[in-house]
């Protein structure tokens, strides 16, 4: 029985006690008691403080990392773009279907970015360019989301060097509970497709 790590995956599943722990807000015996009753535990308090104590620790050096990614996302620019669909297609079609939806797209000034997977390939376009989507892929359409936005967070290119920060958006994506349909980046740019209903919130905790 590893006691250290069953205490580290307790805490790192509660995000509220992860915090107060990072910051030193938790009395170690009350929690400690918690975890051996929760977890069924036949072990001493001791044991269990101990590997709290450790935690916090590695919690702060990740705080230390956590506030050069804020310090790089302070420099970076939010845009948000609506009337966002998002058509996944099985990969079994002619790749000039795609080049003619693209280059009729970009002769209207549209908006698109597709993404290649191993089964599928997943086009993000907007509203208007559904009905071309429909009938260029009418056989090979597996999915069709409507009623999306599309959040584009532009950072310098130092983002590039500093580690984390992919991994850190995401966590305050799934911190306060909204999906993420679609991610993907270039460069500086790190892309989010979300629900109409989430922008707002979305919005809110990505100005930092």
């Amino acid at each position: 029985m590893n006691i250290t790590k069953l205490t580290e995956e307790y805490v790192a599943t509660r995000p509220s006690l992860k915090d107060c722990l990072a910051a030193g807000f938790v009395n170690y015996s009350a929690v400690s008691r918690e975890i051996i009753l929760d977890l069924k535990l036949n072990v001493h308090i001791d044991a269990v403080i101990i590997a709290l104590r450790r935690y916090k620790e590695k919690l702060q050096k990740t705080k230390k990392q956590e506030n050069k990614i804020r310090t790089i996302l302070k420099k970076s620019n939010l845009n948000i773009k609506n009337k966002i669909v998002v058509a996944i297609i099985d990969k079994r079609l002619y790749y000039d279907y795609l080049l003619q939806l693209g280059k009729k797209i970009k002769n209207k000034a549209g908006h698109i970015n597709i993404i290649e997977g191993t089964s599928a390939v997943t086009i993000v376009t907007d509203e208007e360019f559904l009905s071309d989507i429909e009938t260029l892929f009418k056989g090979e359409l597996i999915e069709i989301q409507k009623n999306l936005v599309q959040i584009t967070l532009h950072s310098p290119p130092e983002i590039e060097i500093v580690p984390g920060v992919y991994a850190y958006l995401i966590s305050l994506f799934a911190h306060r509970g909204v999906n993420i349909v679609e991610s993907m980046s270039c460069w500086t740019d790190t892309v989010f497709v979300i629900a109409e209903e989430d922008a707002a919130v979305v919005m809110n905790f990505l100005t930092f």
